[in-house]
């Protein structure tokens, strides 16, 4: 069974998709940015700030769909620049202390909004 999950307390999707789509006992989460969803735009702090964010988001639609991190098997990372990667990696960790889910990290020619990073992430529900 296919179920769309959506939650005012991660941003709107920008384009034709939606925050996340349960399918089975997965949940797969689209791409975050670090958009604040109140304000509606990334937030300041660079690449720190918004992977905090991002990673705000993905919880946020986690808890929508009744999971938590804990539950995420899988995440991919684009950064805007590899360079950035060390900071990223720090708040990635502090996030996932035990277990961390796999993980694939690509640098990309460019993120949307003008964002220096985004996650992806799938949960495992069952």
């Amino acid at each position: 069974m296919r179920k769309v999950i959506a939650t005012e307390n991660a941003p709107s999707a920008v384009g034709p998709y939606s925050q996340a789509v349960s399918a089975g006992d997965y949940l797969f989460i689209a791409g975050q940015l670090g958009i604040d969803p109140a304000a509606g735009k990334l937030v300041d702090g660079g690449v720190e700030k918004q992977t905090e964010q991002a990673l705000d988001n993905i919880e946020a639609i986690l808890k929508a769909a009744g999971a938590g991190i804990d539950t995420i098997v899988k995440t991919t990372v684009l950064l805007q620049h590899m360079g950035d990667f060390a900071v990223m990696n720090g708040v990635y960790g502090d996030r996932f202390k035990n277990d961390p889910p796999a993980r694939a990290a690509f640098e990309v020619a460019k993120l949307p909004l003008g964002g220096l990073v985004e996650i992806e992430a799938v949960a495992y529900l069952g």
